[in-house]
């Protein structure tokens, strides 16, 4: 049976899905799944579940400002705050492995993260930090920090919105260390699925290609390390095929301990 137990972990709301009669075994596999923009935990659930099934232990928390932590906020407000929630996700994520560490709850090997879009887009920032890190499931994001950040500031403006300039060098003063497109070296070999709809207004799908390509000509054991999925006809919204996808890739680059 699975389990699903909704759980505060560092102040942060998360889910614990896993096999009930495995779930107090330490060295199980362990996935952290980051959800995007305006979802929240909950709505993942789907792909936690087949995780499980195959052995896996999957968190899932509530970025800032969403699910359990939305509060008051406006809608606008967390618009402004996208940077503000990625770069926060990236800390916490660490905090929350450290604290899985330290309760025995993981032994902090065999650890995989995949994210949608905004939630992928973290990832990418993660892997730039966290050699702990072992492989990753990108669903519609994109590595491309500040290239991302310009057509957001766009989209802003054209709605009217006016964003000083003092403050939009301090946004990209934050997110450049981050940016592993100017930093490639960082992912060193590790085990990468990029999945991107063509059709996709929200993250533009060419950045995901371009990832591939600029990936590829120095990945040693490209495609088994290194892959990429375009599907045709598909906008901002995860295939069951990309589901299905992620789970075989986590269960043959993540050491499956036990079933």
């Amino acid at each position: 049976m699975i389990t699903i137990k909704n759980e505060t972990i560092t102040q942060i709301p998360t889910l614990h899905v896993v096999k009930e009669e495995i779930q107090d075994q330490q060295e199980l596999p362990t996935v952290f799944f980051l959800h995007g923009f305006t979802s929240a935990k909950e709505h993942n659930l789907h792909v936690a579940y087949l995780l499980a099934e195959r052995g896996f232990r999957v968190f899932l928390p509530d970025a800032l400002h969403h699910g359990e932590r939305e509060k008051n906020i406006s809608a606008e407000q967390r618009n402004l705050s996208f940077w503000e929630i990625v770069l926060t996700s990236i800390k916490e994520l660490n905090m929350m492995k450290k604290t899985l560490e330290q309760q025995s709850v993981i032994n902090g090997e065999n650890i995989g993260v995949i994210g949608t879009s905004m939630g992928a887009i973290t990832m990418f920032g993660a892997l730039t930090q966290y050699r702990w890190i072992e492989t990753a499931v990108s669903f519609m994001g994109t590595a491309y920090y500040q290239r991302f950040a310009h057509g957001l500031l766009s989209t802003v403006e054209q709605r009217g919105l006016t964003i000083e300039d003092n403050l939009k060098e301090e946004m990209f003063k934050q997110i450049i260390p981050f940016d592993l497109s100017t930093q490639l070296h960082k992912i060193n070999g590790r085990p990468l699925l990029i999945w991107h709809g063509k059709e996709d207004e929200v993250v533009p799908y060419p950045l995901s290609e371009k990832l591939y390509e600029e990936l590829a000509a120095n990945y040693q054991d490209a495609p088994e390390h290194l892959q990429f999925l375009a599907e045709e006809k598909t906008g901002h919204k995860v295939s069951r095929r990309a589901v299905l996808h992620s789970v075989d890739w986590f269960d043959r680059h993540l050491r499956k301990v036990t079933s």
